[in-house]
């Protein structure tokens, strides 16, 4: 029997897919010559027989169901995940999911989560499985105990609960499963539909970077639904944008803009491994490097890919250090400090008459190079957080903390400018990529991209500028980036260096424009708020941490990733028996990347980040704790500084104000799925004498805030 394989398998997301009947009657080292040749790279020997037990195992438990108009797909690829389902089974109507642990005997939490998570994704991001039923079956082949009944969801959302069985008792829950979870579908067309069916996912950015790393394509986790923006234009034009600089050997810088969530890193990152891994080799002469200035988020992806890497070589059976692979990452994602100290230990030291120049004693001049970088691409993630002026001098002033130690007394520069001098040491050509999130600045000393453009404007006038058409809007340089370039003729507009759409809400494209309004106290808050709702976007308001606690352990399923959220300035979290983790970019690791048995991990609910640890990155759900800091006051905003004793001291700095307010909006968009805002009640008892028993925590500092959110109409719980 010929299957359907050549012509189609290799244009699908699988290793091989054929009706029951065909597999049934295949031979089995038919099946497993179609799965080792489909397979990218070489499969293990310990891989091959995995595929020989299921081969054998599902080809007596499928004979009951050969006449079916039903499909087999072994190996489906899930991009977001970087895995693969071992088996999905189309029949009557149901998607199987089917995770094989080939001759283990006990069902372990992590592998129940892996089965569910599959499960999830393709109901969230596969077309054609989401108004189907889903049933994820984990099946350690030599589990001995019975079956259990088969229980539905209480998310009502079609997807069953995992259920757990052997090579015995497999049959036995298929016939269970297709009793209790009957459903109509097109007979004749419904298996080979899904099987071409789209899959448009919405990756983590920690997802995103793990498939961009080990791929070196960004193929699959960038696809979006037809209707909806895509990064694939601003990626083209920006590698457009690099070549031509190349060609003509001139220097070249980029903004591009996006809405919080819109896909900037990975564009960033895309273009950085597109560049460094050319046709899958790397390429050191035309290389690129990411940097940012968000020291957890660099230290959660580096440690990410880094522990990825490992697992992977080990698989393969290679020795790899931990340590290897983090320095192999590190080559081309870096903190931005650390980049920066590099060319600051080339120059002539103490600077004179203000004005930057290599010491030749200091570094080695090279042809093409000059006292450049390797790298001919600089991609500079969240570029409106880079330092003041002020700032830059008086840290280097001090001595710095990250790298060589070195005092640099009366620097010139702002760190924009510095950055583009560094990339302008380059004698043949540079392409300088700035990320601009829109009021996002969230530091005291974050210049904004103002300082970029005066940079250009005063120092680098022979530098190409191509901007987004966004960029001069209210909340980039306050509205003024046309008075800051109107004599710059080197200036190009492009709509493609825009990001419209938020790729992290996977269910609520409009969460951005609703937080903007909400925090901006615009008219149609309460519009957008229902918008999202029907979307199936959760937003909801308490004043009770512990049922936020228990509305975030009853939404999140498998792996994915709750967390509780404070800004930076609430000082009043501990009443609510929250803790917030330490600074240092290794606690921010272990709150992201641990799972749920480690007490650091986010998922514990006990420690809280702040707008400092999690800008960049994402959860699932979360909590945002709205502290006393900010208090809502007849449609504006009041702002406040714990004293650290005994009262808040009103806030008068507006760009402190600024800091704070752009705070909450991080939080607010940081959750993919669903957010609950806790208002707390404050403390209204009074103590013996008649005075309040805690006067840092009055009702009247929440119950403002409280009604105002209640206001827009946010359902409270």
């Amino acid at each position: 029997m010929t299957m359907i394989l050549n012509s189609t398998t290799k244009s699908t997301r699988c290793l091989y897919h054929s009706t029951i009947s065909e597999f049934i009657q295949s031979k089995n080292t038919e099946i497993l010559g179609e799965l080792v040749s489909s397979y990218h790279g070489s499969s293990l020997t310990t891989t091959n027989e995995s595929w020989e037990e299921e081969i054998r195992i599902l080809k007596d438990v499928l004979e009951a169901w050969k006449n079916e108009n039903a499909h087999i797909i072994f190996e489906y690829a899930i991009p977001r995940l970087g895995k693969r389902i071992d088996v999905v089974l189309l029949l009557k109507g149901i998607v199987f999911c089917l995770e094989f642990k080939v001759g283990k005997s006990e069902a372990l939490q992590n592998d129940v989560e892996q089965v569910l998570d599959y499960a999830l994704d393709l109901k969230n991001f596969h077309l054609y499985s989401g108004n189907k039923p889903i049933a994820p079956i984990l099946i350690p082949t030599k589990h001995n105990k019975s079956v259990a009944n088969i229980q539905p969801s209480v998310y009502n959302d079609g997807i069953s609960n995992p259920i757990i069985a052997s090579e015995i008792t497999l049959k036995t829950v298929i016939e269970l499963i297709l009793e209790s979870m009957q459903c109509e579908f097109d007979h004749e067309q419904w298996g080979q539909n899904w099987i071409i069916s789209p899959y448009v996912p919405t990756p983590t950015i920690v997802e995103a970077a793990r498939t961009l790393y080990e791929n070196h394509s960004v193929e699959d986790i960038t696809k979006h639904e037809a209707d909806k923006a895509s990064t694939d234009a601003t990626i083209n034009y920006l590698l457009k944008v690099i070549e031509d600089s190349k060609k003509s050997k001139r220097k070249s810088i980029c903004f591009v803009t996006g809405v919080p969530g819109a896909g900037k890193t990975l564009v960033g990152l895309d273009v950085a491994i597109k560049q460094t891994y050319k046709d899958g080799e790397k390429e050191k002469d035309n290389g690129a490097i990411y940097l940012s200035g968000n020291g957890p988020l660099v230290a959660v992806l580096t440690e990410a890919l880094a522990q990825d890497n490992q697992k992977k070589c080990r698989l393969k059976g290679e020795q790899k250090n931990l340590s290897d692979s983090r320095r192999e990452v590190s080559e081309f994602i870096q903190i931005i400090h650390r980049y920066r100290d590099n060319m600051l230990a080339k120059i002539k030291n103490p600077v004179e008459n203000g004005v930057l120049e290599i010491d030749p004693q200091k570094a080695r001049k090279y042809k093409e190079s000059g006292y450049g970088e390797v790298e001919h691409i600089a991609i500079f993630d969240e570029a409106q957080r880079t330092w003041t002026h002020e700032r830059l001098a008086l840290y280097l002033k001090r001595g710095g903390t990250y790298g060589n130690k070195l005092k640099v007394p009366n620097f010139p520069m702002s760190e924009a400018a510095f950055l583009i001098w560094s990339l302008d040491q380059r004698e043949d050509w540079a392409v300088i990529i700035c990320l601009v999130g829109g009021g996002q600045e969230i530091n005291t000393g974050e210049a904004g991209i103002s300082e970029w453009i005066n940079a250009l404007n005063t120092q680098f006038k022979h530098w190409n500028v191509f901007i987004s058409n966004k960029l001069t809007e209210p909340e980039y340089a306050e509205g003024k980036i046309n008075e800051l370039l109107e004599n710059n003729i080197k200036v190009t507009n492009s709509d493609n260096l825009h990001l419209s759409v938020s790729m992290r809400s996977f269910r609520a494209e409009s969460l951005s424009s609703f937080i903007h309004s909400l925090l901006s106290f615009n008219n149609d808050a309460i519009s957008l708020y229902k918008d999202i709702q029907q979307k199936g976007y959760p937003i909801f308001l308490t004043r009770n941490i512990e049922t936020a606690r228990m509305w975030l352990r009853k939404n999140a399923r498998g792996t994915q990733q709750t967390g509780i959220l404070v800004s930076k300035v609430a000082a009043r979290f501990k009443p609510q028996a929250v803790n917030v983790i330490a600074q240092g970019d290794e606690n921010a690791v272990h709150w992201f990347l641990e799972d749920k048995t480690d007490i650091r991990s986010s998922n514990y609910l006990e420690e809280a980040a702040t707008e400092i640890q999690v800008q960049g990155l994402e959860l699932d759900y979360a909590c945002i704790l709205w502290d006393a800091d900010m208090r809502y006051n007849n449609h504006t905003w009041d702002f406040f500084k714990f004293n650290g004793k005994t009262k808040w001291i009103p806030e008068n700095n507006l760009n402190n104000q600024k800091y704070m307010l752009n705070a909450y909006r991080v939080l607010l968009t940081r959750a993919r799925q669903g957010i609950i805002i806790c208002v707390p009640n404050g403390n209204p008892r009074l103590n013996s004498e008649g005075f309040p028993e805690d006067a840092t925590r009055l009702p009247e500092f929440y119950d403002c805030t409280y009604k105002y959110f209640k206001s827009i109409g946010i359902e409270e719980i």
